[in-house]
């Protein structure tokens, strides 16, 4: 991660921490603190994929706030004070190791007991690594969980978000015993729902004219290996990396070689240098959303209509069939 991140001083959130707990009004930005009188679960997420998970599983049983607010870039978060100190009066933290950083020193300092890890419920691989100019993220490259360079998009992967889910179902469920069967219940729901996303995506890009893709971020490196495409960065993981000239060369160099049509770019970051591209090369831009918040901008609602729009776009864009 580079220096747009930001993390808040553990001394200086700490003392934050205990100034604002001795407060005795709740505010409507605490949104955690209201929870308990509602004898739901409290739940803070971290960021939109999270919090999806939270509520499908938890449903009525929980409260879920959300740390990263729709229209946010989740890799520039910064936590106020004010979130630092709700994070500890939660019942459970779901959240994903490795994205955020300031939000993974706030679930250290927080003492939460109950929290789920998305990043230790499956296995996370390094993608967007450049081969001979080449930024190929086919998942070629393994990495062990927490590995410094792996790729943390996992819930662009249906079959990835499931195993997610399940372990998010764990966590409530030791929180939360005696909604347990419920959650469960609602696990296998979603991951019905999730296996069904994953055959869809499966049939839908069967028969395409090209594997190749490109975007203006590496987000789609485990989807990419899940149904056999190649995903072709113009900058990395971090969405606003600023490609480099030899990379720029490669990417105009690959698009006619693999019959290339669309430069893809994504709903909460620039949509310059995608255009800028496109434009060069003559080729269509597209929206693929990586998933990371929903806004009025969101080819959808939720993240299965929006997973339908990615295929979608992938489609036309493939020349699927």
């Amino acid at each position: 991660m580079n220096k747009r991140h930001r993390l808040i001083p553990a001394a200086v959130a700490g003392t934050a921490a205990l100034g604002l707990l001795t407060l005795s009004a709740c505010s409507a930005s605490d949104a955690a603190d209201g929870a308990g009188s509602s004898g739901k679960l409290k739940v803070t997420a971290s960021f939109y994929p999270m919090e999806f998970l939270a509520k499908e599983i938890g449903g009525d049983h929980v409260a879920v706030t959300a740390l990263t607010k729709p229209g946010v870039e989740p890799h520039d978060l910064e936590l106020t004070p004010r979130q630092t100190a709700a994070l500890g009066k939660a019942d459970v933290i779901v959240y994903l190791k490795g994205l955020q950083p300031a939000v993974d020193e706030a679930v250290k300092q927080s003492g939460v007991e109950n929290t789920a890890d998305a990043a230790s419920l499956t296995t996370l691989e390094e993608h967007g690594t450049e081969v001979d100019g080449h930024a190929h993220t086919t998942g070629d490259n393994h990495s062990g969980e927490g590995e410094a360079g792996a790729d943390p998009h996992i819930w662009l992967d249906p079959v990835k978000y499931a195993e997610v889910a399940k372990g998010v179902n764990t966590t409530l469920a030791k929180a939360d015993p005696d909604n347990a069967a419920t959650y469960q219940k609602n696990t296998d729901v979603l991951v019905k729902k999730l296996d069904a996303l994953n055959n869809q995506f499966k049939d839908g890009l069967k028969n395409r004219a090209s594997d190749t893709f490109i975007t203006t971020h590496a987000a789609f490196g485990y989807l990419a290996e899940r149904y056999g495409l190649v995903e072709e960065a113009i900058g990395g993981i971090d969405p606003e990396a600023e490609p480099s000239g030899a990379r720029i060369k490669a990417l105009q160099q690959l698009s006619a070689k693999h019959h290339v049509t669309t430069v893809f770019f994504e709903t909460l970051a620039s949509n310059a240098t995608a255009k800028t591209l496109a434009g060069d090369l003559h080729l269509k831009t597209d929206v693929l959303d990586p998933l990371e918040g929903i806004t009025d901008k969101s080819k959808g609602t939720d993240y299965f209509e929006v997973q339908q729009s990615n295929l979608k776009a992938l489609q036309t864009a493939l020349g699927s069939k």
